[in-house]
């Protein structure tokens, strides 16, 4: 199915904002400008990736009270664990503090729980345990800020707690924890609140770091702080990229300084990961983190345990990093051809019951619940819709959901708290935890409430355009100066260029089964440049002679040669509406 998608394209540069701009090229000044910086001493701060805010760890709500207590249990030897999530983001936030606590001569463990034994999150038995290993302090990375019950556990079994998470909060009280760091709790005045968790842990080890007291031009990190600190850069951009957190404020900043530690990097682990996956590390980006390094680092907590990925990112002997690094390459492709299993079955069980039209609900006892978020994403992707996807187990149903930006499916759950045993995450993206005997009701209440918000808007899929162009105007220097608004990705998009009444000069589909469409592109003077849609390959039969496209501009690097081209997200015939 391929629905008609929409492309806007964003308002022209007012005067007095082309004024302040005069320095930049034309196309610079329309970026910048889309990208909400109007005045040169802001374009520039933006270009250069500097934050425009104070970044102090101690304006973080319970930051003085956690480094307070780690400090105790550093100075008293006590056993410390550190408790993460088994997506990227926990486990580099884990793999962070390890570091960190490792530099400080810490007597440290990290802890991560088995998705399919243990579930999300924070559990009583995993404190229990904690508890009887001698363990005084356990910090939470990337979970716990939707887990009172289990907070209160400890706190009942003597066991301090510091919670460390970004996800928002629930309504009402706090977990019960000695100490919550998250800038989304009320009353935090950190200023950026779209930190990763691993962002988070990062700004522990920052506070950790300062001896003592906030960051002042008289008290300066010291210069093995500063290297130490500069060594868990990688880290945060692999986490921060993963999880989808906003690149822009201080994400843009770490991920831009951390994809520059991983070009140089000294981590064993990510040098076998790149090489079993045929990656020029030295050339990073964070589309690559997106699709290469952080669906392998993914796949072991998909499919097995998320533990074999913190032990390859905290590896120093080559051989065991070069073991794990292919344990987790044969892992993503079974998990490839698990989720292609997945994500036919789930479209077909959503779509059987023909009814609700605005809200895709799969559920299967067979499903596997490592994957069933990335079959609900290509469900949304497929029809533009809210998709949950669930997988069923003799008691309880774990479910998956992927949102469309009109519909906030966080928000959503917690209209159906009530139903569920837990449940949490972001506007596009959530999890939950159902009894099977609530699964019904559940499923119709989400429909329900899809339907009242959803119903009678235009539901199609919107391609964002920063403006028109000529396709003599893509050149070598365009593309060095769209370097400068790396790292992009969610939050901070690439440009996105359209184009008008071009003529295909050739077309072809490459790829496996012919997936991907390769066209040859002419204005009719003399211009002429390549252009890659991947996964549009069903569209060549039936392409008319001219097109509009809407594209991002790069390089592309094979056997050596490097050439410019289109990366299609769209084409349609030319002149057709938009």
């Amino acid at each position: 199915m391929t629905l008609s998608k929409r492309w806007p394209i964003s308002q022209s540069i007012t005067p007095q904002a082309d004024e302040n701009l005069s320095k930049f090229p034309p196309i610079l000044r329309q970026l910048l400008f889309n990208r909400g910086y109007a005045t040169d001493a802001e374009a520039r701060a933006f270009l250069r990736a500097e934050p425009n805010f104070n970044t102090d760890p101690f304006q973080l709500t319970g930051m003085s009270a956690a480094v307070d207590r780690i400090r105790y249990a550093l100075d008293h030897h006590e056993p410390i664990a550190i408790y993460g999530d088994y997506d990227v983001d926990g486990v580099t936030a884990t793999a962070l503090l390890l570091q960190t606590f490792r530099m400080l001569d810490a007597d440290v463990r990290g802890y991560i729980p088995n998705r399919f034994d243990e579930g999300y999150g924070l559990n009583n038995d995993a404190l229990d345990h904690l508890k009887a290993d001698g363990v005084k302090l356990a910090i939470s990375v990337d979970c716990g800020i939707r887990s009172p019950d289990e907070a209160l556990h400890a706190r009942d079994i003597g066991l301090d707690l510091v919670i460390s998470d970004h996800h928002h909060p629930a309504d009402g009280d706090l977990p019960p924890a000695f100490a919550v760091i998250n800038p989304k709790q009320r009353g935090d005045i950190y200023p950026d609140k779209n930190l990763a968790g691993v962002g988070i842990a990062y700004k522990i080890a920052e506070a950790l770091f300062m001896d003592r007291g906030p960051l002042t031009e008289d008290r300066p990190p010291s210069m093995v702080h500063a290297l130490a600190l500069a060594d868990l850069l990688d880290l945060v951009a692999l986490g921060t990229v993963a999880d989808l957190a906003p690149l822009v404020g201080e994400n843009r900043v770490l991920v831009r300084r951390g994809l520059k530690q991983i070009r140089e990097t000294k981590r064993q682990g990510l040098f076998s990961l790149a090489n079993v996956a045929d990656m020029a590390i030295g050339k990073t980006t964070a589309g690559q983190i997106g699709f290469v390094l952080g669906p392998r680092l993914n796949a072991a907590g998909r499919l097995e345990s998320a533990l074999a990925s913190l032990e390859l990112l905290t590896a120093t002997d080559f051989m065991r990093a070069g073991q794990l690094a292919q344990q987790l390459d044969v892992q993503n492709r079974q998990r490839q051809a698990l989720t292609r299993v997945t994500q036919e079955k789930a479209e077909s069980l959503a779509l059987a019951d023909g009814g609700n039209p605005f809200l895709l609900f799969a559920v299967d006892e067979g499903f596997n619940s490592g994957v069933v978020g990335l079959a609900a994403s290509r469900l949304m992707e497929t029809y533009y819709r809210p998709s949950v996807v669930a997988a069923k187990g003799p008691e309880e149903t774990r479910g998956s959901c992927r949102s469309i930006p009109e519909f906030h499916i966080t928000d959503a759950l917690d209209q159906c708290a009530d139903l569920l045993v837990r449940h949490g995450g972001h506007a596009a993206a959530a999890g939950f935890t159902v009894r099977n005997d609530k699964l019904p009701e559940l499923v119709a209440r989400l429909k329900s409430i899809a339907e009242a918000q959803l119903s009678g808007r235009d539901l199609r899929p919107t391609l964002a355009a920063d403006m028109e162009v000529l396709l003599p105007q893509l050149n070598l220097e365009l593309l060095k100066h769209l370097a400068y608004f790396e790292p992009t990705g969610y939050g901070n998009p690439d440009a996105v260029f359209v184009s008008r009444g071009v003529k295909v000069k050739s077309s072809r589909t490459v790829g496996a089964d012919g997936k991907h469409l390769k066209l040859a592109l002419d204005d009719d003077h003399g211009t002429m440049l390549d252009a890659i849609g991947f996964r549009m390959g069903h569209l060549q039969a039936n392409l008319p002679p001219r097109v509009d496209v809407i594209y991002s501009f790069e390089s592309n690097e094979y056997n050596g040669r490097t050439t410019l081209q289109l990366n299609l997200k769209d084409v349609k015939p030319a002149n057709a509406n938009d």
